[in-house]
């Protein structure tokens, strides 16, 4: 069974190249266009792992983050914050909000798969082992 990662991001573009990377990978993903929905989905699915991106409209990354960690079948999942926030102590603010990790935008098609991997790797491999993103 595949692994289901939930995709959390406003901006189209970004979401096409994360879908794309991880779907190549051997990955389910679902994404939500803002906070609240991405709380919704979460709470629903209960995903393998949480892409977040921090600036979104209405509520942003960090509360969305603070909310998914109230929720007990979601205290262990992996949220990391997909952000173009790279300012001194940035990273540390994510990470006190409840994310595990953090990865810089614009995302790195060639370091994209590692740094998931970090995080969770797809279930029985992926479609392609040999290939780089």
């Amino acid at each position: 069974m595949k692994k289901t990662i939930l995709i959390i991001e406003d901006n189209e573009q970004n979401l096409y190249l994360a879908t794309f990377l991880l779907e190549r990978n051997g990955f389910e993903v679902e994404s939500a266009r803002d906070g609240t929905e991405g709380i919704a989905m979460a709470n629903q699915i209960k995903p393998d792992l949480i892409l977040l991106d921090i600036q979104l409209p209405e509520i942003d990354g960090y509360a969305v983050a603070r909310a998914l960690r109230q929720n007990p079948a979601l205290k262990e999942t992996p949220i990391v914050a997909v952000t173009s926030y790279a300012m001194p102590g940035d990273r540390e603010r994510t990470i006190e909000a409840g994310c595990t990790g953090y990865i810089e935008k614009p995302i790195n098609p060639d370091t994209f798969k590692a740094e998931i991997a970090k995080y969770i790797k797809p279930a029985g491999g992926t479609k392609n082992d040999n290939s780089d993103c």
